[in-house]
């Protein structure tokens, strides 16, 4: 019998509406002190008048203290749930992609809160963020291995967040061995990924559809991509036409990887990177006059809290000024943000901003979002973190 986790009177609006996070402060710890629950512990969760709202797992040292798993208060947290919701997952992927490249699980959204999963054809990435999902790790493993019997499944369990729930940070391979590398292929474009020293789980697929669009606007086009990493828009922008690409990042490893990807899909020859911090190398590129036809800056978040969002903005403010000077007139500047806490509006003002003190007009033609495997849970704005701009930027009229 599972242990109950009872809410105050008129905690339990969020979780009706659809949300499926408890915290700390909405708890009765009356009724159900939250000391008296182990980390990950699996709980029924009960409204105020006691009434069951349904499973979650619990930590009792976080501010986000619950993740609710299921509304029905009978189901069980087991292999069969997680096989369950992981074919979900799946049928979604299958039924917007026609090959094997794609974020499988996407917490929260898939109804696997704590977990994601990078697929990236046989070779599996996993991260666990919380108590509860680390928990059932060995369940996970096996579900994957029964589903779809991999060459490797590795976790990246060493992101910050695992800290915050009392987790220790490691790497993985849980089954088979890892290939020396992996190949994937999104928009007619190869990238060989860096699955155990790469980013996050070695690869960006939530700008695929932004990546796409990119595509139909750089035939014969000078491209600038600034926090390139692997060069995601570069290539795709180089098999698409472009004349000629700039890949701008701070990490030598990852140009070394763009140059990787250039060889990989015969563009070498288009290619030039530069090494350094994104602002420093912008402004010596301002300096020599240069000019792109596209320039894309897709930062890692500058907004990482809400409480860094006045500092952040002015971050996407200078970085999105700095690419303003480098567009030529009549040419296009592609602004993304992956700060859930900016938002769509926040950002917008920030580019206009830029504009304005350089004397640019600019002309918003399309926007991005996250790709279909990164789905958004409509009751929790968290799921939602991408967004892309795309302008037109013109000498004021």
């Amino acid at each position: 019998m599972a242990m109950t986790l009872r809410l105050k009177k008129n905690e339990d609006r969020r979780l009706k509406q659809g949300h499926m996070w408890i915290y700390s402060n909405e708890v009765d710890t009356q009724v159900s002190p939250l000391k008296s629950f182990e980390s990950g512990q699996v709980v029924t969760v009960e409204s105020s008048n006691g009434k069951p709202l349904g499973i979650a797992y619990i930590n009792p040292n976080t501010l986000i203290c619950g993740r609710l798993l299921s509304r029905n208060p009978k189901v069980e947290f087991n292999q069969a749930f997680l096989k369950k919701r992981i074919q979900a997952a799946l049928a979604l992927r299958e039924l917007n992609f026609d090959a094997p490249y794609y974020r499988l699980v996407f917490g929260e959204s898939d109804g696997l809160p704590g977990l994601v999963i990078d697929r990236f054809g046989d070779v599996f990435v996993a991260q666990i963020t919380t108590a509860g999902m680390e928990k059932m790790k060995a369940e996970i493993t096996q579900t994957i291995e029964n589903l779809f019997h991999p060459i490797a499944l590795v976790y990246r369990n060493d992101t910050a967040s695992r800290a915050l729930e009392g987790l220790e940070s490691y790497e993985e391979v849980a089954i088979g061995t890892l290939p020396e590398s992996i190949v994937i292929e999104e928009n007619g474009a190869k990238f060989q990924i860096p699955v155990e020293s790469g980013q996050k789980t070695g690869w960006f697929y939530d700008h695929r559809m932004a990546r796409k669009r990119m595509q139909s606007l750089v035939q014969g086009k000078r491209v600038l991509d600034v926090f390139s990493y692997l060069g995601g828009w570069a290539m795709e922008a180089a098999v698409a036409g472009a004349a000629e690409v700039v890949c701008v990042d701070a990490s030598s490893a990852a140009l070394d990887g763009v140059e990787i990807n250039a060889e990989l899909n015969g563009v070498a020859d288009k290619l030039t990177t530069y090494e350094g911090n994104a602002f420093d190398v912008l402004k010596v590129l301002v300096g020599e006059a240069q000019k792109f036809d596209v320039v894309i800056v897709d930062p890692p978040a500058f907004v990482k809290r809400r409480k860094d969002l006045k500092s952040g903005s002015e971050g996407y403010r200078r970085i999105n000024e700095l690419a303003m000077r480098l567009v030529e007139n009549d040419g296009v500047l592609i602004s993304a943000s992956c700060s859930h806490h900016m938002s769509r509006d926040d950002l917008l003002q920030q580019v206009q901003s830029a504009a304005k003190h350089i004397d640019r007009t600019i002309q918003m033609f399309d926007q991005g979002h996250q790709g279909p495997d990164h789905p958004v849970h409509p009751a929790i704005a968290e799921t939602e973190y991408l967004k892309s701009f795309f302008f037109k930027v013109s000498k004021t009229w």
